[in-house]
């Protein structure tokens, strides 16, 4: 790829994620996907060329690759990004990207572990330094509604009040506290127990690899599988799927919208509330045996 002018702005958008935005590097990593795949078909030089025809013609040529909606919508949002963070440095005058409408696309809902799943692969009968390393990550997953970047870069000093609360740091390096259960913090207490033997001096991860270093988002998710495995769980695990979890259990027994949208670190209510429509047959199950409009009448005599 050959246009030096646009590669060398991408460079330091990146930088400025990194270091100015403290994005999470899977985060930085799809945004330099994106912004490369549309580097190579764009038919410019350099970014003052770019027009609003220009950004219509990259979700055209996106919808003939046959992306879909959702793909569509992560290309247009990383270039409308990249294009403000052009205008706030001189390169453009105006954001072309700005008022560039993404396709409509379904909101798939999240899906979940029942409680029964949950403590399925919860109940995990091993005290190997490993067990017990992973029984902790996932306990505190499910148990505090963690990200996979929030559970990567947790440290020693976040963990606050004798283990009862954790000290996150959400997107845009938001922090929030969150409660540590019985469970999640017996888990904690016991792999903390035996940290030491993969810590060096002065190492602040709260969790390590095999290798005496931070653990990485990958690994988490590769160990997480695992135990679904070895659960005998009959469906895939991954981080995102115990976080909601955890959101639809806690609101399915509280009903408390807000409360679930302060514990998952949501910056808008709007993206909690797809958890409501996540236990619809269950609702409307306790509606026909509840409401007395809804009940069934008995055979008359």
């Amino acid at each position: 790829m050959s246009k030096p002018a646009l590669i060398k702005w991408l460079d330091e958008f990146l930088a400025y994620l990194q270091y100015e935005r403290n994005l999470a590097i899977l985060t930085r990593e799809n945004y330099q996907r994106q912004l490369l795949a549309i580097i190579e078909f764009l038919p410019i030089d350099d970014w003052s060329q770019l027009t609003v025809d220009h950004v219509r013609q990259v979700l055209f040529y996106a919808r003939q690759q046959k992306l879909s909606p959702r793909s569509i919508a992560l290309r247009l949002s990383a270039l409308r990004s990249f294009c403000q963070y052009l205008v706030n440095q001189g390169q453009l005058d105006i954001n072309p990207a700005k008022n560039i409408q993404a396709p409509k696309q379904g909101r798939p809902l999240p899906k979940a572990l029942n409680v029964d799943e949950t403590n399925q692969l919860l109940d995990i009968d091993e005290d190997s330094l490993l067990a017990l390393r992973d029984k902790a990550m996932l306990e505190l997953t499910y148990g505090c509604g963690l990200r996979l970047s929030e559970l990567t870069n947790l440290n020693l000093s976040h963990i606050e009040q004798h283990m009862e609360l954790l000290r996150v740091r959400g997107k845009g390096s938001k922090e929030r506290m969150v409660p540590v259960g019985r469970k999640a913090k017996h888990a904690l207490q016991e792999w903390l127990n035996v940290r030491d033997q993969l810590a060096k001096e002065d190492e602040p991860a709260v969790f390590l690899s095999m290798q005496q270093k931070r653990i990485s988002s990958r690994q988490i998710a590769k160990r997480m599988k695992l135990w679904a495995q070895k659960q005998h769980l009959f469906q895939p695990l991954n981080p995102h799927k115990l976080r909601h979890s955890f959101a639809t259990h806690i609101l399915e027994s509280s009903g408390d919208l807000r409360a679930v949208q302060e514990l998952l670190g949501h910056a808008n209510i709007s993206t909690t509330q797809i958890y409501t429509h996540l236990d619809f047959q269950h609702l409307a199950s306790v509606y026909d045996n509840a409401h007395p409009r809804a009940k069934k009448q008995g055979n008359k005599s």
